[in-house]
Order: C-alpha cells, then sequence, then structure tokens
C-alpha cells in the first residue's frame, strides 16, 4: 500500500492519491505512508485535502453572490475573523485579505443556509488549518462547507443531541468517570462544544491540527470525532478523578485544555486507541444516529432527539440477534430479561437470561442472589464460548414504558455499580417479537423463528386471535407455525393485516364480567370474512332492536384483541386537543381512561362525529395535545359491553360480518364517569349511521 502511494507522488498526483485513498479505508501503513512521503508539504496536503473532502476541481461556489457583508451580525463575524487571523502571525500585507476570506466565507455560508452566526459557533477555529493551506477563496469556501456538511454534527449547540449522545457512549465504556461528572453537574457541552464544532482546531496546536485532520479525513467516518473526544477523556481519568475537591469551573478548564497537551506524534495512538473503543462499541450508535450529520433539512423527530432522558445507551434488536449469531471478535451481548416471570414462561429469547426485575423492591435479597447468579453465568458463558456469551450486557423489557419502569431500576442499579457495556434493547420484547415476524415475511433466514423459546424448553405457546393455540406444549415448531401463519396471513391480505397479526402475539384475552350491546347490521356495506368457531356473538339481523343482556359474571370473551387496528404512524399522529374537540363535525366529547389489558390507564378523550369515534390519548409531555390512538368507524361497532361490578369501564368491538356471523378485529376499553349517558349518545349515533346504510 505504501508502494502505491509513492507512486501517486509521480506523474498524475491527483488522480492516483484519489485512487489510493479510495482504497486504502482504515489502513493505517498507507496513512502513515501519506503523512510522510508528502513531510507535511502545505500543497500536497491541500490537494490530499480536497480529494478526501471531494471537492478537487469543483467550481467557484461563490460567484453567484453578489459580496455584500450586510447580515445584523455583520460586526461579530468581522470581529471574529480579526481575532482569527491575529492568531495566526501573519504579514500586515496578507493580513486584510484573509481576513476578507474568512468574513466572506461565513457571510455567504449564512446566507446560503439561512442561518445566523451566534458567539457560540466555533466556525472561525474550523478554518484555521484551512487558511494553512493557502487555499484560493473558492477552494477555502468548497473545503470549509464539506467538513461543514459531512464532519459536523446537526444541533451542535449547547445542550444538543451530540453531547446527549457521547455522555451515553462515555457511561457505556467509562461509568465511573460518567457517574462523577454527572455528581459535579458538568455536562460534555461545557467542555466539548468546541471540539467538536472544530475537530479539536480550537485547543492544538496547528500542526498538531493538521497531523490528525491527514488522519480524520482519510477515515471519511464522521463519528469517529465521538470516540476520538472519549481517548482525550480516558487519558485523563485519574487526573480528572483526583480533582474530586476542586470547583465545577476549574474541572471544565481543565477538561477543555486536554487536547492542547496532544503532540503531533501521539495522533497515531490516538487513532489506534479510538478505533479499538469503537470496535468495542454496538453499531446501534451509528445506525440509529445516522441523521445527525449531513444537510437535511428535514427536521429531526421528537422521539429520536430526545436522547437526554435514555438511561443507557439503546441497541438495537437484529444486531442483538447478529453479533452473537455472526461474529467472533467485537461486540456480542449477554442479554437479561427483565420481565415479570409469568411473562417470561410464556416466551423469551432463548439466549436470554431471566432477572424478575420485580424482585428488586419486593424481595431485595433474592434480587441480590438473582444478580450474583446472573454474573456467574455470564462469566461461564464467556469461559465455554457459548453462543449465549457476551461481555457487554443487554437489558430486554416488555416495550411498554409503564410496564419497564422495575427494569429501569435495574439498570440504574447496574449503573451505580460502575458496570461498563451495559445496554437495553431497543423496543424490548415488543420489538423482537416483530422483527421476527418481518423476517418470516421478507423471507429471510427461517433460522429466527427459533430465536423465543418457553421455560420448559419447547418453542413459546401463543395464542391466536380466535383462542387456537399455535403450538402446542413439547412442538418445537411452535413459533415457526406461529411465524408462518402470519407470514400466510400477511401475503394474502393488505399490508394493514400485519398490523393485527402483530397485535395477536402483543395482546392475551381477560375475563370480563359484562353487559353485552348487540347491534343490527346491514349485510351489504360489508364484505364477507372467515368467522373463526370460537366467536360468540351470534348472527344479527335487520330490524332487530338493539338489547342490552346481562352475561355470566365468567364468561370468557375469546374473540377478543385488545389493540386497535391502527397503524403506528396513525397512532403518532399529534393533535391540538381543544382544535379537535371544536370541530363542526365532532357531535360528542367524552374525557375518559383509555385501559389497556396490563391496567394501566391513559388520560384521554372520545370525539363522535356523523360516521366514526376517535380516541386522542394526551401527552404528559406535551399540555393540550394528544395522539391520534384510534379511528373507528361507527359502522363497524359489534359489541359495546360493560362489567357488572364496574358498570364505568366500557368495552367497544369492533369487527365485520358475513351470513354465518361476526369477526371481531379490534377491542377497545374505557374508563368513562356517567358511562351510561355517553353509551346512550353513542348508541343513537350508530343508529342513525346503520339506518342512513339501510335507506341507501
Amino acid at each position: 500500500m505504501a508502494d502505491a502511494v509513492e507512486e501517486a507522488l509521480q506523474g498524475s498526483w491527483d488522480q492516483d492519491l484519489a485512487e489510493a485513498l479510495d482504497s486504502g479505508g482504515s489502513d493505517m501503513e498507507m496513512e502513515r505512508g501519506i503523512v510522510q512521503v508528502q513531510e507535511h508539504s502545505a500543497q500536497h496536503r491541500a490537494k490530499m485535502w480536497k480529494i478526501a473532502l471531494n471537492v478537487s476541481g469543483k467550481g467557484d461556489s461563490l460567484s453567484p453572490w453578489d459580496g455584500v457583508l450586510d447580515l445584523p451580525e455583520q460586526t461579530l463575524i468581522h470581529n471574529r475573523s480579526q481575532q482569527l487571523i491575529d492568531q495566526l502571525g501573519v504579514s500586515e500585507d496578507e493580513r486584510s485579505d484573509m481576513v476578507s476570506d474568512v468574513e466572506s466565507v461565513i457571510t455567504f455560508y449564512c446566507k446560503s443556509r439561512n442561518i445566523s452566526f451566534t458567539p457560540e459557533l466555533s466556525w472561525p477555529h474550523l478554518l484555521k488549518p484551512l487558511l494553512g493551506l493557502q487555499l484560493p477563496r473558492s477552494d477555502l469556501y468548497n473545503c470549509f462547507y464539506a467538513i461543514m456538511n459531512k464532519y459536523i454534527p446537526r444541533d451542535c449547540v449547547p445542550n444538543g443531541r451530540p453531547f446527549h449522545l457521547y455522555r451515553l457512549l462515555l457511561q457505556y465504556h467509562e461509568p465511573e468517570l460518567c457517574s462523577f461528572l454527572d455528581t459535579k453537574k458538568i455536562t460534555p457541552d461545557s467542555y466539548g462544544i468546541n471540539w467538536l464544532g472544530s475537530l479539536f482546531s480550537s485547543h492544538c496546536l496547528p500542526e498538531v491540527t493538521q497531523a490528525l485532520w491527514d488522519f480524520y479525513l482519510q477515515q471519511a467516518d464522521p463519528f469517529l470525532i465521538f470516540f476520538l473526544m472519549l481517548i482525550i477523556l480516558v487519558n485523563a481519568k485519574e487526573t480528572i478523578l483526583a480533582q474530586e475537591g476542586d470547583s465545577k469551573e476549574d474541572i471544565i478548564k481543565m477538561l477543555e485544555a486536554s487536547p492542547s497537551l496532544l503532540e503531533a506524534e501521539d495522533i497515531e495512538d490516538l487513532f489506534s486507541l479510538a478505533q479499538y473503543y469503537q470496535s468495542k462499541t454496538p453499531l446501534s450508535l451509528r445506525k440509529m444516529n445516522q441523521n445527525l450529520f449531513g444537510s437535511s433539512l428535514v427536521a429531526l423527530k421528537e422521539e429520536d432527539t430526545d436522547l437526554s432522558q435514555a438511561l443507557c445507551l439503546p441497541v438495537s434488536v437484529p444486531e442483538i440477534l447478529q453479533a452473537n449469531q455472526l461474529q467472533q471478535d467485537g461486540v456480542r451481548f449477554f442479554v437479561v430479561d427483565c420481565r415479570p416471570a409469568e411473562q417470561y414462561n410464556s416466551g423469551h429469547l432463548s439466549t436470554a437470561f431471566h432477572l424478575d426485575s420485580d424482585l428488586m423492591l419486593q424481595n431485595p435479597s433474592e434480587f441480590a442472589l438473582s444478580v450474583k447468579s446472573l454474573l456467574e453465568a455470564q462469566k461461564q458463558s464467556l469461559e465455554s464460548g457459548s453462543i449465549a456469551s457476551g461481555e457487554h450486557l443487554c437489558f430486554m423489557g416488555s416495550g411498554r414504558e409503564e410496564e419497564d419502569m422495575y427494569m429501569n431500576m435495574v439498570l440504574a442499579h447496574f449503573l451505580q455499580k460502575n458496570k461498563e457495556y451495559v445496554s437495553i434493547a431497543k423496543g424490548g420484547f415488543m420489538a423482537l417479537q416483530k422483527h421476527l415476524v418481518d423476517m418470516n415475511v421478507e423471507g429471510l433466514d427461517s433460522s429466527y423463528v427459533h430465536w423465543i423459546v418457553s421455560t420448559s424448553g419447547s418453542h413459546s405457546s401463543l395464542s391466536s386471535a380466535d383462542g387456537e393455540s399455535l403450538s402446542s406444549p413439547g412442538d418445537s415448531k411452535g413459533v415457526k407455525s406461529l411465524v408462518n401463519k402470519m407470514t400466510f396471513a400477511l401475503k394474502s391480505k393488505s399490508v394493514n393485516v400485519k398490523e393485527k397479526m402483530i397485535s395477536f402475539i402483543e395482546n392475551t384475552s381477560t375475563p370480563v364480567e359484562r353487559m353485552s350491546f348487540n347491534l343490527p347490521w346491514p349485510e351489504k356495506v360489508t364484505p364477507d370474512r372467515h368467522v373463526s368457531s370460537s366467536d360468540r356473538v351470534g348472527k344479527p339481523y335487520r330490524g332487530v332492536k338493539p338489547v342490552f343482556s346481562i352475561g355470566d359474571e365468567e364468561e370468557y370473551d375469546t374473540d377478543e384483541i385488545d389493540s386497535s387496528s391502527m397503524s403506528d404512524d396513525d397512532r403518532k399522529e399529534i393533535v391540538n386537543i381543544q382544535t379537535w374537540i371544536n370541530k363542526p363535525d365532532v357531535k360528542h366529547h367524552i374525557p375518559c381512561n383509555e385501559v389497556k389489558e396490563t391496567g394501566h390507564m391513559f388520560p384521554s378523550h372520545l370525539l363522535i362525529t356523523a360516521t366514526h369515534m376517535y380516541c386522542l390519548r394526551e401527552i404528559a409531555s406535551r399540555k393540550g395535545f394528544a395522539y391520534i390512538q384510534s379511528r373507528q368507524a361507527l359502522n363497524s361497532v359489534v359489541k359495546i359491553t360493560s362489567k357488572k361490578k364496574h358498570p364505568e369501564l366500557i368495552t367497544f368491538k369492533f369487527g365485520s360480518n358475513n351470513s354465518a356471523g361476526v369477526e371481531i378485529s379490534a377491542v377497545e376499553r374505557y374508563l368513562i364517569p356517567n358511562a351510561g349517558d355517553a353509551t346512550k349518545v353513542i348508541k343513537q349515533q350508530i343508529m342513525k349511521v346503520l339506518d342512513a346504510l339501510e335507506s341507501s
């Protein structure tokens, strides 16, 4: 590889170097060759950087600009440009031209991107290494733009998302150091905002920055900056921890200046260490945060941006499965299932260790023994080379936030003990189930269907919507038959069926004491559909008046699906509650609580229009706003039932009918004050819809 670099210096230098850069990847030998052969020549470095940034031969981007310097913050830009050139100690003849170049580059960038220049931005520092290459203004701008676009993360501002991501990375590898800084209330942006915003040029000597950028640009990996920042702190760990008695301000000042201790000969070791730590980090860190880099103008999704609330580093389910299946080196996970025992027993990841998080409060001594057993099991699995082995602990909950509160306490327990390599399975067991279904639907490796087992050693026996068991005890093909049944449904029906199929394995039927309300169905408006033999709803006839009948207290409904047929995207639609209540087509507004099968309740609002019933679930963090949780046609209501002992708990069943009977497609439960009045107005509106359909 070094020969290729030397050859590139002869003849067509630009073309050969471009090919060497493209083929070199992360080869350290090539990097040393480039740096040594070029001897830090400004001319050759300029060529190398332009090729690495893909701006070699690019035209003058500033040519359409009129050159007018008239931004509201122009004085600030001019002063910062002068300060930068003063630091370089150039001659008076060059000074004015260089100030003009810097001011023009920053001004045009602000105008073209429609953003404002503020005092905390590190752009002048970012231009400093480029000025040392003596580039013409057009190349100076092109290089600056390329670096900003590819290597400076979006939201690089105080309390910005990149710094929350960096804290999770620090916690993953150095929990003790992270805990110390958290205790001192020292956030990463307080000392690292200029590190990240200038790629260390704010604090490193010019020759050190140039050597660092030689390696960094050749790597072409924007996420590498997080690991370089990590190594800076790891190297200073002993010094930092020794400052227990120092003030927060003094520690921040010391941390901020840490990169200034770097020398040019340290850079190769710095990158070697950074790449080692990168190899010990889940790939999900970059895959889940790809949109941190680039010029996309699409706003970051709210649920993706709030890393400040993450307890530890999230890892995707596909990575968890693939890591232990395919990798011999790198990251391997020891999965800890923290769901309650009954959930774990009904089905779990075959390689997962069970740690009942409820024990932490209910039986601390037993919890302590379980933790000890966990660590011993992890040690033994590593020694035996088991497929379940992994140095990295990954905790898995149910995927329902309200159910995973105890698991979060367990996570906090391990983090307080300064346990490194602690992560959480994003989406929990629900995400695992969905992933297995998707794998089978797409026709990928069928071995995925063998990942879920029950505690008896057989594959999980889960029930379908109609109550039919999809596997018998001891049936080694239980999950496979489940997934295959889903696959058939998904391939033969519409995409909407997929959501219903997933909900079948996520929810179970529950017994209720109820009053039933049967509705007449106009047969011409609904398609013929298969009816399960376990459906208890008799065929309704036209002209039959709706009646309330008291069911047996021990009656079980085997046709229930405790989930609406809405897609996840629909559920995430956010609306203003008052705006929707005031809509002219909303005939009735019913405040209520949505009740899930787990017993958890969510403040909600039922809105009844002429044809539909909407459920808006309030967003706790955004007062006055709600998710559209459910959107059901009134003519799809099959039953409205209530418990005899709890008449305010109302259950709505939705479905369709054919000549044989009714098939239930969704079930929703609500706790409604004055439920009698509410069901009365809903019933009246349903009858209007059905009468209109019959008369049409």
